[in-house]
């Protein structure tokens, strides 16, 4: 409710219960708090929310601003496709706009290798996204392994993908190096 007020919102965010899968939610659709790591609306003033400590916050629109989305995208849910469900919502002749926000950075996100395993099983080419840290530990880029998915779906724009909430400690909450709950959230909408 203060955030409603601060930022003189529209409405009530559609507060999604992430589970770092891939469910998409229609703002529309849904009831309160959908299970779902993205929320995707065509109508004006409803408000599209994600939160994240560590995991990529992607908002996305059409250079018409007919169609908007928010999406949760930890390795999990970028691994399970969340990033291609949701933009598969979008009208295909009218081009995306996606900010990448911030995000544990490719040195500071440490994965073991069934992380990198579950990536290119699906996709080989992944492996541009990992770089080796010590044995059997990889450090996981999530702003390229997100523009790989975003690329087939030829966006006109994409803006972000170079803060890191793990050693930006002035600017970001990170779970990885606070080692408490919290959050960020990220939001969007169309105005009517």
């Amino acid at each position: 409710q203060r955030l409603a007020r601060h930022l003189a919102l529209p409405a009530t965010p559609l507060w999604l219960q992430q589970h770092h899968g891939c469910s998409v939610a229609r703002a529309a659709e849904n009831g309160l708090n959908p299970h779902a790591d993205a929320c995707y609306s065509e109508t004006p003033g409803e408000v599209c929310a994600v939160l994240t400590a560590d995991c990529l916050p992607l908002l996305v629109t059409t250079r018409s601003g007919d169609a908007v989305a928010a999406i949760h995208a930890g390795w999990r849910g970028l691994a399970a496709g969340v990033i291609e469900a949701t933009l598969a919502h979008f009208p295909p002749n009218d081009p995306l706009l996606i900010w990448l926000g911030p995000a544990i950075g490719p040195t500071a996100f440490e994965v073991g290798e069934e992380v990198r395993e579950a990536f290119l099983r699906r996709d080989p080419g992944d492996r541009v996204a990992f770089a080796p840290s010590r044995p059997g530990h990889w450090w996981a880029d999530l702003y390229t392994l997100a523009r790989r998915r975003i690329a087939p779906f030829r966006p006109a724009c994409i803006v972000g993908g170079e803060r890191c909430t793990y050693r930006e400690s002035e600017h970001f909450f990170s779970y990885r190096r606070e080692g408490r709950c919290g959050r960020m959230v990220s939001l969007i909408w169309r105005e009517g």
